[in-house]
């Protein structure tokens, strides 16, 4: 199944270049920066809240066509930004600890993305839809904790379901990989376009390893981004 949609989400961008609409060949070249709003969903599971911090970089799109009055494009992005999750730390009695932690990990991502609008190209506002596969690497990672740190009878971390493994588990896996989508506003000008979006990012590949023996058989990222980029036409 991740295999599958993978594959989905890469046609559907790439599908973009086979012109049988209106062809268009402009390019566009910008930034952008955002929230990055990201989780991880371990099973079994551990409870969080998202992990929050900025992201931003770079943009290239190239329009290829007008399709009835769907304008298609191809849109690549280079963009850092810090990930990983923020728990809520609670006993193995189920009450909330003070104990805090959270997992920083500074991602490079790329995503490669069909924008699909729907408007005015220029001098007006155009809604669009975004879609594609995204591909990341871990350039490090860190943690936070508490200067306090709740130990049970053994010496180890009192948590819920006995689920303390997370701490100071190195990545396995520094690639990342998944399927991102989401919706967006933008206004043109005579000066460049202006955008505000929102995306999810679902990952398919796991942080830690997912093998019998270890102790997540699932540890994979999940976003949501808050995006305002500009853009300029070359």
């Amino acid at each position: 199944m991740r295999r599958f949609l993978l594959l989905l989400t890469i046609a559907f961008p790439l599908s973009c270049l086979a012109q049988i609409g209106e062809p268009r060949s402009q390019l566009s070249l910008g930034g952008g920066v955002g929230v990055a709003l990201s989780k991880v969903s371990f099973s079994p599971s551990v409870v969080q809240s998202y992990h929050t911090a900025p992201y931003g970089g770079l943009t290239v799109r190239y329009t290829c066509e007008k399709y009835f009055s769907l304008i298609c494009a191809l849109q690549a992005e280079f963009n850092y930004g810090v990930m990983g999750w923020t728990e809520h730390c609670m006993s193995s009695a189920n009450v909330p600890l003070p104990d805090t932690y959270s997992r920083h990990i500074h991602y490079l991502q790329v995503p490669l993305l069909a924008h699909l609008g729907l408007g005015r190209e220029q001098q007006g506002f155009m809604g669009y839809l975004l879609l594609g596969p995204q591909v990341g690497f871990a350039l490090g990672d860190s943690e936070s904790r508490s200067s306090v740190w709740t130990l049970d009878e053994a010496g180890h971390p009192d948590r819920l379901n006995g689920r303390y493994a997370q701490y100071d588990l190195p990545l396995k896996h520094k690639f990342d990989y998944g399927i991102t989508g989401g919706l967006g506003v933008q206004y043109s000008t005579g000066t460049g376009h202006f955008l505000l979006e929102g995306r999810y990012y679902f990952g398919l590949s796991d942080l830690f390893g997912a093998a019998k023996g270890d102790a997540f058989s699932r540890s994979s990222m999940s976003t949501i981004y808050i995006r305002a980029a500009y853009l300029f036409d070359i």
